[in-house]
């Protein structure tokens, strides 16, 4: 049996329960400014891009609304804390088979507590895919005990974002909606930005398509570069 088969049906038999949650930011308590799914077993991944639950979850996974925004400073790194489940120790972050990128998008708001999140107005901040030794976003997430590290920009405007955490687990993905997306969202307060630029933004549902050669991707063909899908990450 081929290598890739054999790496193919080992991500196969994990995936029931290999899911994973962006539950808190900054080492806040899981929750507290973070919409988490209600339900902690064994969760359905989003895999329609074309859906709004791609935005910040939602659909089979239905989020639970906080009244809390985090305030965050203009330029300063933010930590978003990914487990396998609401209750996970550091270690039990996602399946190391389930390789991928590790994004953040975020959003201007009015209203962080009231905003669903589908639609216009996202930017992406952060995108770590595929390094040249064959490590991927995901592997470092890991390494990280499931701290995704991430700067605010500074040239930004404050006020009211929502901040996306996102993972695409690529097991799968050599089938036509076989990337599964797991995503949250955080509802934040940006302060001291300079407004000195207004990022360019996508529409979520929208920036993605089914045929993306980064959502629709071979993890076990041998491929050594992978293009993440959506935007270019905004820099001031």
């Amino acid at each position: 049996m081929k290598l890739s088969t054999t790496l193919a049906l080992a991500a196969a038999a994990s995936s029931a329960s290999a899911h994973t949650i962006f539950l808190s930011l900054n080492g806040g308590a899981v929750g507290d400014g973070v919409r988490v799914p209600t339900y902690d077993g064994v969760r359905k991944p989003i895999t329609e891009v074309t859906s709004n639950d791609i935005a910040c979850n939602g659909g089979p996974n239905p989020t639970t609304k906080t009244s809390k925004v985090i305030t965050v400073q203009a330029g300063s790194s933010a930590k978003l804390t990914w487990r396998h489940t609401l209750t996970s120790a550091g270690s039990d972050v996602i399946d190391a088979s389930h390789k991928g990128p590790v994004m953040a998008y975020m959003k201007k708001v009015s209203d962080a507590t009231t905003d669903a999140g589908p639609g216009a107005g996202w930017f992406k901040i952060a995108e770590d895919g595929l390094d040249s030794s064959g490590k991927w976003g995901v592997d470092r997430l890991i390494s990280a005990q499931g701290v995704q590290t991430i700067t605010i920009p500074q040239c930004i405007a404050p006020g009211q974002y929502l901040l996306r955490g996102e993972l695409i687990a690529l097991h799968g993905a050599q089938n036509a909606k076989g990337a599964q997306f797991y995503m949250e969202c955080a509802q934040i307060n940006v302060t001291g930005g300079s407004a000195s630029k207004t990022p360019s933004s996508v529409s979520l549902p929208g920036a993605y398509s089914a045929s993306d050669p980064g959502i629709l991707y071979n993890l076990y063909s041998g491929q050594k570069t992978y293009t993440a899908p959506g935007p270019a990450v905004f820099k001031c």
